[in-house]
């Protein structure tokens, strides 16, 4: 691109450019940098729908993942309103707008595809990606969202919620069961935290859309759907966006309150100016009234009243009571500090390079703590630490600067009284209250890695720039001009016809192999539940079973979280040939799982493979030597070999030194009671039925 132009911030200069907008410059006069930008609204269009459908549309079969269908939704549409948008810019044109924030992601996609070289490709490929399609979306809504154009786009943010929110209420109270999902009700999200992060975030949207309304029925609509969208976040429980949503009840209060006052000094161009008493009676009573009345309905779901020991439960149950659940003890948040210490680990050993982007699910094995034998889960459930474990400078560059400037962004709000300032601030103050939630968020969960909320992020961080740009706000992340010629359109039209292109290829690709992979689990899960796993009845669909699994695993051999699933069942019945080689193709990508290696060396072992278990095992102990799991493997490896001196010694070391689980204590007992040591074999059944007495 060429030169970059600062935005004119004199008075002077801002009148030029309005005039400038309406009349015909002389010719001899310099043009002047647009206050609104030029792009077409039929982008603004594109963005507004895919802010819409995005939360609303789900899958309603298994075969394929809720967020693949998201983030294909969110990626389509970037790169079609990029094509428009880039077609509109082939006739001449002044000047684009950029801003100092553009360089946070585009920052970070430059680091993902370097760490490519280096690190996990296939893992820091996906992250390129998602930060390319974040960058698009920044810098499209920083070209066409004027202030004309940006009420359509939050019009579209509160009516997704709705909807997703309707999905949500029909799960909480009938046990709706169209969407697949694990914990519910997840509305279209398959995790009802997934639902519950995103929702927070576009509640100051719908507050501030309220506030614009003019009309009596606008206002008692949308006074009723922000209330449904309160509820379902109650609904859900979810401890994390709760606590956002009272965080969130200053500011969104202030809001409402401030917004007379703003219009007042505004000249009275907020239409909530104009709002009598009874409108604004009528606003206030029907929210109230909508969510004390939904929120006080009980649920018709019977997992959710189990999961509340069989009470009836209302939407103010679960939210009063999930929000005081949360302690230090709470299983859930201990699991997150396992994973939050085993990150910080990571940053400590690689403060400046990071282990590369995407790469914490297949590095964090390595800094668990001492005797874990299985991954906590594939994400750090904190957005900032994985993002200076993976990306390590970069990534501290990235959130010292983004920090700044929403620091700016919120004093500049607050300090500048002009008219101009003073008419955008009710839009600043929603976009930075989101932003407020979505940080808040982002310390207990992974938002910025789902399609709904990564996009959200990304146009409201366009939002708060193209605001900046009318405000010529000063600082080091400002907006600027640059010169963007029609041969730089063309050339960026023709990328984002590739882009697409190459998107397409990846959907397809993707929605195949989710189908042949979850088709192949749910065949699995079948013939295991059948209790009689080798009856010759199964046979086909064993064989069906292998034959999906085999062009799954072609097609995209590192879908960790679905392959080996089908290995687990096929080691269940015996089958330990077709096991270890699915097992074997998820540690190529993920060569630190200690359990399927664990469970790769038990296969070897069954096999007759004795030379390659003591080869995987010996994998084991270098990752985690103390792991009780890894011990009982040893024993058993030991006792197959003829090594019983050597296991019954093992045994006695492990038991001295508290490392044992229920398995390890039944291979003691068993080579105990072999070895005739009648002891060991009281002592290991002694600590069984102490700390394990439900097992088998």
């Amino acid at each position: 691109m060429a030169k970059k132009k600062r935005l004119s911030s004199s008075p002077a200069d801002r009148v030029v450019a309005l005039a400038s907008a309406g009349h015909a410059a002389p010719a001899m006069a310099a043009p002047s940098p647009p206050l609104e930008p030029a792009g077409s609204s039929r982008t603004v269009a594109i963005l507004a729908v895919m802010v819409f459908l995005t939360p609303a549309l789900g899958v309603p079969y298994e075969e394929m993942l809720q967020d693949t269908l998201k983030s294909m939704l969110v990626s389509f549409a970037a790169l079609a309103a990029g094509l428009l948008f880039f077609l509109h810019q082939r006739q001449p044109t002044n000047a684009l707008r950029w801003h100092g924030v553009m360089w946070l992601p585009l920052g970070l996609m430059a680091y993902a595809l370097g760490s490519m070289v280096w690190s996990h490709t296939y893992l820091g490929g996906v992250e390129a990606t998602r930060w390319f399609v974040f960058s698009l979306l920044l810098w499209l809504g920083l070209n066409t969202l004027s202030r004309e154009r940006a009420p359509q786009l939050i019009a579209a943010i509160h009516w997704g919620a709705v909807v997703a929110s309707s999905w949500t209420a029909l799960q909480f109270w009938f046990d709706w069961r169209f969407f697949p999902q694990g914990p519910n009700p997840a509305s279209t999200f398959v995790n009802r935290n997934f639902f519950a992060e995103f929702v927070v975030c576009t509640l100051p949207f719908s507050a501030l859309l309220l506030a614009q309304a003019r009309s009596t029925p606008r206002v008692a609509l949308l006074a009723l759907t922000l209330g449904l969208n309160i509820v379902a976040l109650m609904m859900t429980g979810t401890r994390g966006a709760l606590s956002a949503l009272w965080l969130l009840l200053v500011p969104l209060l202030t809001l409402l309150l401030a917004l007379p006052l703003l219009a007042v000094l505004g000249r009275k161009r907020s239409p909530l100016s104009n709002w009598n008493s009874s409108r604004r009676w009528l606003a206030g009573g029907v929210l109230l009234a909508t969510v004390f009345g939904l929120g006080l309905t009980s649920t018709g779901n019977p997992k959710i009243v189990a999961d509340s020991g069989g009470a009836a439960v209302t939407a103010f149950d679960r939210a009063f009571k999930r929000t005081a659940s949360i302690s230090v003890d709470d299983t859930s948040l201990n699991v997150r500090f396992v994973m939050w210490r085993a990150t910080a680990r990571i940053i400590w050993a690689h403060p400046v390079t990071g282990i590369g982007a995407g790469a914490w699910e297949a590095v964090v094995p390595l800094y668990q703590n001492d005797g874990t034998q299985i991954e906590t889960d594939y994400y750090a459930h904190n957005e900032p630490l994985q993002l200076l474990a993976e990306y390590g400078v970069t990534g501290l560059a990235f959130l010292l600067a983004l920090w700044i400037y929403l620091l700016y962004a919120a004093w500049a709000t607050w300090r500048n009284r002009s008219a101009q300032a003073l008419s955008e601030a009710p839009l600043r103050c929603a976009v930075l209250a989101s932003l407020l939630a979505l940080m808040w968020v982002s310390n207990i969960g992974f938002p910025w890695r789902l399609a709904t909320t990564g996009s959200l992020f990304a146009l409201s961080l366009a939002l708060l720039a193209a605001s900046d740009a009318r405000l010529s706000n000063p600082g080091p992340l400002r907006a600027v001009l640059v010169s963007f010629k029609p041969m730089h359109a063309r050339g960026m039209a023709a990328v984002m016809v590739v882009c697409l292109a190459l998107a397409g290829t990846i959907s397809q690709q993707a929605m195949a192999v989710e189908k042949k992979l979850v088709t192949a689990v749910k065949i699995a899960l079948a013939i295991s539940a059948s209790g009689d796993a080798n009856h010759p009845q199964w046979d086909p669909f064993k064989n069906n079973l292998l034959t999906l699994t085999r062009e799954g695993v072609a097609i995209n051999p590192h879908y960790r979280k679905i392959t080996p699933m089908v290995a687990d069942e096929l080691g269940r019945w015996g089958d330990w040939q077709n096991a270890v080689w699915v097992w074997e193709s998820v540690v190529a990508s993920r060569p630190h799982v200690v359990v399927i290696l664990a469970n790769i060396a038990r296969g070897h072992a069954q096999l007759g493979n004795h030379a390659k278990a003591m080869q995987y095992l010996a994998r084991c102990e270098a990752l985690q030597p103390r792991s009780a799991y890894v011990r009982s493997l040893k024993l058993v490896l030991l006792s197959r070999q003829g090594r019983e001196a050597e296991a019954l010694k093992l045994a006695k070391q492990s038991l001295q030194e508290g490392i044992y689980d229920a398995d390890l204590l039944n291979t003691t007992h068993l080579l105990g009671t072999q070895g005739r040591d009648a002891e060991l074999a009281a002592q290991s059944l002694a600590l069984r039925q102490q700390h394990f007495p439900d097992a088998k």
